[in-house]
């Protein structure tokens, strides 16, 4: 059930006229900007990562049959005022402005051990057991700079914050694990894809999947309000009148207010232009990551756009997000940083969410509550949680060791 006239919820793409009534409380955009049914905009930007979680969860469950993806074009990253490509692999390291020349050196010995090291083989390891060493030793034992360091843990390891430094440094390689072979498997210039027509596609590809197995799906359903036995259990959900009688409610923090609690908020800022982002190589589709060093933040700020080319636009038209986990309450001047980046815009819209988690006991009231999205801008933190969920509702595991070749069918280069 879904209080929404469309799926998906959060996560859903809007047409031109929807996002006018969103935030501009009228539904007329103004005629230069094209047809509204040609705009996808995503109300929760995120790309995916080519080798990542989400990836192996759709190829898991056919539901790449539903979807056609495409590559992204750049991954950037924002270091001393300018934006540079971040580099992926030794052999682009070597190239980068990024660092001087012996720098370089001592960064490609440091990819060269992450790409080699594989946890059931101590002779990658080098004598070192990562999961006692803190990535801070790690790199220090590769003698690498604040810079290099910056850009390897918030644009390769796409950490959101410095608190890696002083933990285990074993997430941090297989984080750029994964982004080097989500990079290789396209061969593109950035280990992102993002499916065509927006990601407003991922929800409605999963009702269409459901509906195979016998699910049902009620969308317009005003109120949904969830209704509990004398134990306390959830046992139903009433909306206009009606119950749909149940023993478990998986939901958004929405609909079940009492049991979530605020952790925070997200800033965020949707533009319309008609150019690519300035500095990128023209780039379609990319992603520039501000790491929170290089602006005096906490927290990173994150820059993404997409184009006519992923079907999310008219020809002619890019759509750039900015979006940071919010320090401030004035979105405006907060994300500046990563709004000047984007050259002249067409319009511009400011939006600001709560961010919420559950804190019920689902063995207690069967209730399983997902948390906010994030302000990352890929989904490993969201399919992390649904898995998780998924676990607590069916005591089963999801096997993600999947054959990843079996979703070419569903990509475009």
């Amino acid at each position: 059930m879904d209080r929404n006239d469309y799926y998906g919820g959060d996560s859903t793409s809007l047409n031109l006229n929807q996002l006018w009534k969103r935030f501009r409380g009228e539904d007329k955009p103004p005629a230069h900007l094209g047809a509204s049914r040609d705009y996808n905009v995503d109300m929760v930007p995120k790309f995916m990562m080519a080798n990542g979680t989400l990836v192996r969860t759709l190829i898991h469950t056919d539901v790449t049959k539903y979807l056609s993806f495409k590559a992204v074009d750049g991954s950037y990253v924002f270091s001393k005022r300018k934006i540079h490509k971040v580099p992926a692999t030794d052999m682009e390291a070597l190239k980068s402005p990024l660092m001087g020349l012996f720098e370089k050196r001592r960064a490609r010995n440091f990819f060269v051990y992450v790409q080699n090291y594989n946890e059931a083989d101590p002779v990658t390891h080098q004598g070192l057991d990562l999961t006692r060493i803190t990535t801070r030793e790690l790199i220090l034992k590769h003698g690498l700079s604040d810079d290099t360091v910056d850009f390897i843990g918030h644009a390769l390891a796409l950490h959101r914050d410095d608190r890696y430094l002083n933990e285990p440094a074993l997430d941090t390689v297989k984080r750029m694990k994964l982004y080097a072979e989500s990079l290789a498997r396209f061969q593109g210039g950035s280990p992102y894809i993002y499916p065509l027509y927006g990601l407003g596609e991922l929800p409605q590809a999963f009702a269409r999947l459901s509906a195979v197995y016998g699910g049902t799906y009620m969308l317009n359903k005003p109120e949904c309000k969830v209704e509990f036995d004398i134990e306390g259990k959830v046992c139903g959900v009433t909306s206009e009148g009606e119950t749909a009688k149940c023993k478990k409610v998986v939901c958004d923090p929405s609909y079940l207010p009492s049991k979530v609690r605020k952790i925070g908020k997200v800033a965020r800022a949707i533009a319309i232009m008609s150019h690519p982002i300035p500095n990128t190589n023209e780039s379609h589709s990319i992603q520039i990551i501000l790491p929170q060093k290089q602006l005096g933040r906490k927290s990173d700020m994150y820059v993404f756009c997409c184009s006519y080319t992923h079907n999310v636009a008219p020809k002619g038209k890019f759509i750039a997000f900015v979006s940071a986990e919010a320090e401030t309450d004035n979105p405006q001047s907060e994300l500046k940083p990563g709004i000047d980046l984007l050259g002249q815009v067409d319009e511009l819209f400011f939006d600001m969410y709560d961010r919420y988690k559950p804190v019920n006991e689902p063995s207690l009231d069967n209730c399983f509550v997902s948390m906010s999205y994030d302000a990352t801008t890929h989904f490993e933190t969201t399919v992390t949680d649904v898995l998780s969920m998924y676990t607590a509702i069916t005591g089963k595991t999801v096997d993600l060791s999947v054959d990843l070749s079996a979703a070419s069918a569903a990509e475009e280069y």
